[in-house]
């Protein structure tokens, strides 16, 4: 038996997904789901939101999730398998909880995609105004499907295809814009004002900014879904994800200081500019032409690569959470030619579909419940980390089993007082339906998680 699959052995499982991915294509995997031409879509909301301090609030939002991502790389090297925290809560901390992070984590990947392909048929929009909403959404989900159904192997080369050309549309970004500032286009200069402006900044706007930064961050998470996928051994998700996060706010940080010192002395839009504040600037130092094709890759990146990354991360999570017996069984169906958990993968898209022509238009309600549902799931991150390796462990590494973990907590907690009260009720509302079916599975006898999760220990950790 190989090294990875007696890995698995020792949770009770074989191997049934493929085994195929480098640490390479897991950052490369996290950073399509983060999309590193994210701020794009939300530049004229987030300027108005921080008062022009745009790349101030995407380095608050990489200092708030660092702590997040070490809490996540402690505990994919002890338990590295497909469910990501649902694994990681359940074995670290407690079964029933892990069920309940799982739970809400759900929620964050069910509607990942729905707030995807609603931000891309905003784009299509502006390219083709005459082509209903709606048949965007249909069809990038068509899509979409099609290449999860083929495989992990054929995901990670799509992956790395729409990658590089996001990363080709950056350059070309800061090549025009360095060129504009430099000749002083609409008077811009070289400044470090959008960095920090002591003259607007102020403690609620940091805390405003943060709730938005966390949510243009969430997707590192989605790379531990991808574990039992992964051949670089127990510490490959892990440095997959703090690398994917580092890398990906260096991309944001640099394209939103530079879009910042295009538009001078202003610290808002109006309402008719802050949709498409970005392109607009783009259109400004170049060409109308311009403008379309960052549209056009805009809706691309979201509405095909970043949904294919929340799709499979989704799918994992279902088959993960049905092997142990937490939902139907039947979505821990793998294909067995193409190793996937195909009836999982089908089930996303079904569900993508109607609720996404649903919130079409709703990008704000959605948002705020995809906050809900990872906020929640990251607290009990953090409190398994100290449970699994300062309490059973008796772990002597406190900076990385105690402090990190109790930071990551207490910001993380912040935000989710913080967030929007519809989204705090439709969570709750999720979370009580999601106790419902938990104690359903525990009263028929069909949950397998508990047993494993009270007898395995990590040996390495």
């Amino acid at each position: 038996m190989s090294r990875n699959g007696s890995e698995l052995a020792e949770f009770g499982y074989r191997q049934e997904l493929n085994r195929t991915l480098s640490t390479t294509d897991l950052i490369v995997y996290g950073l399509v789901f983060m999309v590193p031409i994210a701020p794009w879509a939300i530049f004229g909301v987030v300027f108005n939101e921080s008062r022009g301090m745009v790349p101030l609030v995407y380095l608050i939002g990489l200092a708030a999730m660092i702590f997040t991502a070490i809490s996540y790389a402690q505990m994919s090297r002890a338990f590295p398998i497909a469910g990501s925290v649902y694994s990681y809560v359940g074995r670290g901390l407690d079964p029933r909880l892990g069920f309940l992070a799982g739970w809400t984590i759900l929620l964050d990947y069910l509607l990942v995609p729905t707030l995807l392909y609603v931000f891309a048929a905003e784009s299509m929009s502006g390219i083709f105004p005459a082509v209903p909403k709606p048949l965007w959404i249909v069809v990038f989900l068509g899509i979409n499907t099609v290449i999860n159904y083929l495989g992990i192997s054929f995901t990670a080369v799509v992956n790395r295809i729409f990658l590089a050309a996001e990363l080709i549309f950056v350059v070309i970004f800061v090549v025009m814009a360095v060129a504009a500032i430099s000749r002083g286009v609409n008077g811009a200069s070289f400044t470090t004002t959008p960095l920090f402006n002591p003259a607007e900044f102020s403690p609620a706007l940091a805390a405003a900014a943060l709730s938005i930064a966390v949510l243009s961050f969430l997707g590192f998470d989605g790379i531990a879904t991808l574990s039992e996928e992964a051949k670089g051994g127990r510490r490959s998700a892990g440095i997959a994800m703090i690398s994917g996060l580092i890398l990906v706010a260096t991309f944001f940080v640099t394209q939103t200081w530079l879009a910042a010192l295009l538009v001078p002395g202003r610290t808002q839009f109006s309402e008719d500019e802050t949709n498409n504040a970005f392109f607009g600037i783009v259109g400004s130092i170049s060409s109308p032409g311009w403008e379309i094709a960052f549209l056009a890759m805009n809706a691309l990146a979201v509405g095909i690569a970043n949904c294919i990354a929340a799709q499979s991360a989704t799918s994992r999570l279902l088959f993960s959470m049905a092997r142990d017996g937490q939902l139907p069984s039947g979505l821990a169906k793998v294909n067995p030619r193409t190793k996937v958990p195909q009836r999982a993968i089908f089930l996303i898209a079904g569900i993508t579909l109607v609720a996404g022509l649903f919130f079409v238009g709703q990008i704000d309600l959605i948002s705020a419940l995809v906050n809900f549902g990872a906020l929640t799931a990251f607290l009990l991150l953090h409190v398994s980390v100290i449970a699994y390796y300062g309490v059973r462990k008796h772990s002597r590494n406190v900076v990385l089993h105690w402090l990190v973990p109790i930071v990551g907590f207490c910001i993380i907690g912040f935000v989710l007082i913080n967030a929007d009260p519809m989204a705090k009720i439709g969570g709750l509302v999720w979370l009580a339906i999601g106790v419902v079916v938990m104690f359903y599975y525990r009263r028929n006898g069909t949950s397998i998680l508990p047993e494993h999760a009270a007898t395995t220990e990590d040996s390495s950790a």
